[in-house]
């Protein structure tokens, strides 16, 4: 991959986070800077982390299908591309919370849960970059220093912004998405 479709992909997979962090600079009045970052520090490292994981268990099938690898990579990002797409033009949900709620802060383990939730699809990236050439370490490096900035820029912007702009967020994240799988196919096939 090259470095440009390396930060493509790393800010791609930070959308959702970035989403889930405008809901949750949302649900609190006042946010500050230090609790913006200790979410964003918490969603980038979940988020640098699975893809890891994804990859190691990419690498230890690969051999299995290594002859339709790149298939298998366009379906994963054209999968979860989607899926983000579809996310991104639902309907908000009202939010529920009480407005006491709204102005303290989130529990870590609520952060860490809502993080762990989001990078499923960094997980499901890995299992495909274990087909590729690809220098892992960078390649989750950057994706956790990413989601680090977007979820942190996400809480700050999130009592203002409101749920909208994260929607169109993951929208454009999963257009991204397609179009990296679509070029992984097309350079693979030999169609460039």
């Amino acid at each position: 991959m090259t470095p440009l479709s390396t930060t493509l992909l790393a800010f791609s997979m930070s959308t959702d986070a970035f989403a889930a962090a405008i809901g949750k600079g949302a649900a609190v009045e006042h946010p500050r800077f230090r609790e913006a970052l200790r979410t964003g520090l918490i969603f980038g490292v979940v988020e640098a982390i699975t893809p890891l994981i994804g990859w190691g268990l990419g690498v230890g099938a690969s051999h299995y299908i290594s002859a339709w690898d790149h298939w298998v990579v366009f379906v994963l990002l054209l999968l979860l591309g989607g899926r983000m797409i579809l996310g991104g033009l639902a309907t908000p949900q009202a939010d529920s919370e009480a407005p006491a709620a709204r102005r303290g802060r989130h529990a870590w383990w609520l952060v860490a849960a809502t993080a762990l939730i989001t990078s499923i699809d960094a997980l499901t990236v890995g299992i495909g970059l274990a087909f590729m050439d690809v220098n892992i370490l960078a390649t989750a490096l950057a994706i956790g220093l990413a989601t680090t900035l977007m979820a942190t820029l996400g809480v700050m912007l999130g009592h203002r912004l409101g749920v909208l702009i994260g929607q169109r967020a993951e929208v454009l994240g999963g257009v991204v998405l397609i179009g990296i799988g679509t070029a992984i196919l097309i350079d693979h096939l030999g169609l460039w």
